[in-house]
């Protein structure tokens, strides 16, 4: 039995950036507007309803990456990776505000997230999508090569559940 405890480094994180025309993404958390991301993410098919201090606290145990009009600094894009950064990665909460779209800026952040350093040479990544099959299958992505293997547990009224529980702490 081996008791060698896991070395801790410490180091600065680097910020790992993309510059497109008149847009950026980027991983610097610094950057992040959680009233864009909560307001985007709050009334989407995959997380309507989804109170903000979760939002919060899945932002910040995840590697996030924002997208950024250089001319206004406004966010205008989102998506976090779920990741142990060294053989598993979860694509979630990927998002282009819908005045944003179609200038290729899905696309501008998934190259920032594919070449991101603490992403590379993972053995599986996956990701839940309903509509943008297209855009994911250009990085890479496929179906379920054996859908027999995975299984979920959903619980679909979590925010609905959350959001009570935050509404009777509320009032007096």
């Amino acid at each position: 039995m081996c008791n060698t405890p896991l070395p801790h480094v410490p180091s600065l994180p680097m910020i790992h950036v993309l510059t497109e025309g008149h847009f950026t993404a980027s991983d610097d958390p610094a950057k992040l507007d959680l009233d864009v991301i909560h307001g985007f993410l709050s009334r989407v098919y995959w997380s309507v309803g989804v109170p903000r201090d979760v939002i919060e606290r899945a932002v910040r145990n995840s590697l996030s990456f924002g997208v950024y009009d250089n001319e206004s600094r406004a966010q205008v894009g989102f998506a976090r990776v779920v990741t142990d950064r060294a053989t598993f990665a979860y694509l979630a909460d990927v998002f282009i505000l819908e005045s944003h779209r179609g200038r290729g800026l899905s696309k501008l952040l998934m190259r920032c997230i594919t070449t991101h350093p603490e992403l590379q040479d993972l053995r599986r990544w996956m990701l839940m999508t309903r509509d943008a099959h297209a855009l994911y299958t250009q990085f890479g992505f496929t179906p379920l090569i054996d859908h027999t293997r995975a299984m979920e547990r959903i619980e679909p009224r979590v925010y609905d559940r959350l959001n009570l529980a935050t509404a009777k702490k509320e009032t007096p």
